[in-house]
């Protein structure tokens, strides 16, 4: 049962707060979810941290609430805010070149069409940083088409996490850029190449780095790219089997390291790791006395950078930007109060993992919110779900 004064006190409705709960055990008892964590903090202060269901359905081990989840892209807002460190501390600029740092990217060339024939072109402009951190470079993922060089990453094995980040960046910069630099928003793999950028300008490995600068400090102490033995047991796992389609069900093994530590995918979690990272940026980039970024960096990270720059509207990619929204650095920006067709302030800023993680901040009404579950091929009814649930308990 949820704090009910703690609920009224932070201003939430207890009676729907509870409901919100009530009704994600529902969907456990429908066996359409194997279990989730579901965790809401405003101004500081947990307004509800619960559980409900199985942490793995196969062996009927309860979800607990420090279960450990595969977070995949909700791993893509954390190396974004490592990576805009290394900028605060001056070494690098987000208007550089990528191949600054990695010269395989010189000779990028972008695939165009002339007269109806595909031909390979050097670009108008060069991918920068600031492009890798909202997704403009010119790169794809080869999950969201069919397209010929989505073609091309399948059949390089980009997903492979037996190659280093420095070795992914060179198998991605022996393929053409899909878009102009700079011209279209296209969800990509730009932030995998983050990773490896990182390692470059820090001189150490990306988890060796975020281990240092950002887990310990903050005291995420079950965060990284791999579960260590002792706590293989806190692992939250989905359903063998997809309950709406029966297919099986395989997500990453993260009881071992891996040489990919992913930047665009690869971490793990708890809600409370998770909500410690979302009140460092609530705070404006401290937290405990530990300062990561400025509160202009926040701000500057969490507005919209697209402006002009449309959303490829044509592929799976413009799915996941829906009308109403822009993108900032690491993050989908709200623009507007209405549009979209979920409630959210001007300037709620989220993002989510394939598995079926999720996180949302809203600045205006100083909260954010996180679920976590591992129901992948339903992430896209429980993540707008869970937000709808989670505005019809606020009380203002």
């Amino acid at each position: 049962m949820i704090d009910a004064a703690a609920a009224q006190r932070l201003g939430f409705f207890p009676d729907r707060t509870q409901h919100l709960m009530d009704f994600l055990q529902a969907e456990v008892d429908r066996k359409r979810l194997p279990g989730a964590v579901a965790l809401i903090s405003r101004r500081g202060q947990v307004v509800l941290h619960e559980s409900v269901g199985w942490q793995n359905p196969q062996d009927a081990v309860p979800m607990a609430l420090d279960s450990i989840f595969r977070i995949y892209s909700m791993t893509k807002p954390i190396v974004s805010v490592a990576i805009m460190m290394l900028m605060e501390q001056g070494k690098l600029m987000l208007s550089d070149p990528i191949a600054r740092y990695l010269p395989e990217f010189a000779g990028a060339q972008v695939m165009a069409h002339v007269d109806g024939h595909a031909v390979l072109q050097k670009p108008k402009a060069v991918p920068t940083v600031q492009d890798l951190l909202r997704h403009t470079a010119g790169f794809t993922y080869e999950i969201l088409g069919n397209e010929p060089i989505q073609r091309q990453y399948a059949q390089a094995r980009l997903a492979s996490r037996d190659r280093s980040n420095r070795d992914f960046a060179k198998a991605l910069a022996a393929m053409p850029l899909a878009f102009e630099p700079g011209t279209v928003w296209e969800y990509s793999r730009a932030t995998d190449l983050l990773g490896a950028l990182l390692e470059v300008v820090a001189g150490q490995s990306l988890g060796a780095f975020l281990q240092e600068q950002v887990f310990a400090p903050l005291g995420m102490v079950d965060t990284g790219f791999a579960v260590p033995k002792e706590n293989h047991h806190r692992i939250a796992e989905p359903f063998a089997k997809d309950p709406d389609g029966g297919m099986s069900i395989k997500l990453i093994d993260i009881r071992q390291p891996v040489a990919l530590e992913s930047a665009g995918g690869g971490l793990v979690s708890t809600a409370q790791d998770y909500a410690r990272f979302l009140q460092l940026l609530q705070n404006g980039g401290e937290l405990g006395g530990v300062r990561l970024l400025a509160p202009n960096t926040v701000r500057y990270m969490t507005a919209d950078h697209l402006g002009g720059i449309g959303v490829h509207r044509a592929g799976r990619s413009g799915e996941l930007l829906a009308p109403g929204h822009g993108f900032g650095l690491g993050f989908a920006v709200r623009l507007e109060e209405g549009v979209a067709a979920n409630p959210g302030s001007k300037g709620l800023y989220f993002w989510g993992g394939i598995a079926g993680t999720t996180f949302f901040v809203d600045p205006v009404k100083d909260f954010f919110a996180i679920l976590m579950n591992q129901a992948p091929n339903q992430r896209d009814y429980y993540r707008p779900l869970f937000r709808n649930l989670v505005y019809a308990a606020l009380q203002d």
